[in-house]
């Protein structure tokens, strides 16, 4: 148990970080971001319950995600960001990790839109990252209501890493 962004000991998610890339070569603190964002998503109460749970997070190029992005979605273009719930297990032991997950987000679409949007690349990762994990949730934006309810679980969490809110400026490219 490691000591919990609000305080006492609470077990972290389980979160295995895969670079696979070069790209990100260019942020070498990549892996810190995303565990950093992880924590602090998880530290909040919209995901209380999922704070002994595991995921992965794929670090890839435009290329891998153009190909996931047509394999699961149909869309055959590269996309900043992908998240894949995990089916819910039954019969799962209650000490046991439970898997959230994956998220995969390509780093050229990341750095192009930080750069358009003024932003640094990393404060983008960010907001990637705890996009991704609301999405494990079950979180969406496709149906406005509730796209108003994830911009504003995203916002307060971003305001704990310290990271401006996207949506308060327009500038989210989600």
């Amino acid at each position: 148990m490691k000591s919990s962004p609000l305080g006492g000991t609470e077990p972290e998610p389980a979160v295995d970080v895969l670079i696979e890339s070069e790209a990100w070569r260019m942020l070498p603190e990549a892996e810190e971001i995303v565990r950093r964002a992880i924590a602090c998503a998880t530290a909040s109460e919209v995901a209380i319950h999922q704070r002994g749970a595991e995921l992965s997070v794929l670090l890839c190029d435009d290329q891998a995600i153009t190909g996931l992005n047509a394999r699961w979605r149909g869309q055959e273009k590269p996309t900043n960001v992908l998240s894949f719930p995990a089916p819910p297990l039954r019969g799962a032991i209650p000490a046991e990790k439970v898997p959230l997950g994956d998220i995969a987000i390509a780093y050229e679409t990341l750095a192009r839109e930080a750069r358009e949007q003024g932003k640094s690349v990393s404060d983008h990762l960010s907001h990637l990252v705890v996009h991704g994990f609301l999405h494990l949730l079950g979180y969406d934006h496709c149906v406005e209501g509730e796209a108003e309810q994830m911009e504003r679980l995203e916002g307060g969490i971003l305001a704990r890493i310290g990271v401006a809110n996207p949506y308060a400026t327009g500038d989210a490219n989600i």
